[in-house]
């Protein structure tokens, strides 16, 4: 089967823009990149017209299984019994605050066993083992970046690339990924702030940046590089 940039789901396009090719990790905060993998899941399956968000909560329109297995399991940890509740579906910030490593972790697992991605494990201190990540062949990463790059010059006409716009500025990587300066980091800072899963996940970044979080993998803490992350 053909692989194609198109037939990736928003969390794992957003997996590809964050990590460096060269070094095999993310170029910004790994909590951060998984904060934002967990906002991307509640994305996508708003585009899918699974979800919809009423003042903060997160509620199932469409039940159905999604085509892809793990977007299906997920679908299915946002409906719970309404027993005892006061008001319908899952807090949106909480949800990205619980899920956040299992689905960048699941969603990292596929992407190796779909040769996407290549995985090399490696040990911090000798001891901890840890994951590098690189790119497969053919270079999915390049398209998808390719992609975002011509949807920026274009003014992101379509909702998909402005909802990955907003997911990318949430978790920082807006003066990464620009072509377009203070410019560009400010039209994905209005998108950030009109979509709700990216203002999920950009309420824990902060949280994150204030101390309370993870460094990583292999004890490193892997802060955004230049370039202004706003």
């Amino acid at each position: 089967m053909t692989r194609d940039a198109r037939a990736l789901t928003l969390l794992e396009e957003l997996i590809l823009l964050a990590l460096d090719p060269e070094r095999g990790k993310p170029t910004c905060n790994a909590r951060d990149l998984a904060y934002g993998t967990a906002g991307a899941v509640l994305a996508e399956l708003e585009i899918q017209g699974r979800i919809r968000e009423e003042r903060g909560r997160v509620q199932v329109v469409n039940p159905l299984d999604p085509a892809d297995p793990l977007l299906a399991a997920l679908l299915r940890t946002l409906d719970p019994p309404a027993k005892g509740r006061r008001r319908p579906g899952v807090r949106a910030r909480r949800w990205v605050g619980d899920y956040d490593r299992h689905v960048q972790e699941k969603y990292l697992d596929l992407l190796v066993e779909r040769a996407v991605l290549s995985r090399e494990t490696r040990r911090f201190l000798g001891v901890f083992p840890y994951h590098r990540h690189f790119p497969g062949v053919p270079d999915l990463a390049r398209k998808v970046l390719d992609r975002f790059t011509a949807a920026e010059a274009a003014g992101y006409p379509d909702h998909r690339d402005r909802v990955l716009a907003a997911l990318v500025s949430a978790i920082g990587l807006a003066g990464e990924l620009t072509r377009l300066g203070r410019t560009g980091r400010t039209a994905m800072k209005v998108m950030r702030r009109s979509e709700w899963t990216a203002a999920a996940v950009r309420y824990h970044v902060k949280q994150n940046e204030s101390g309370d979080g993870w460094s990583g993998e292999g004890g490193e803490s892997s802060g955004c590089g230049g370039g202004g992350g706003d």
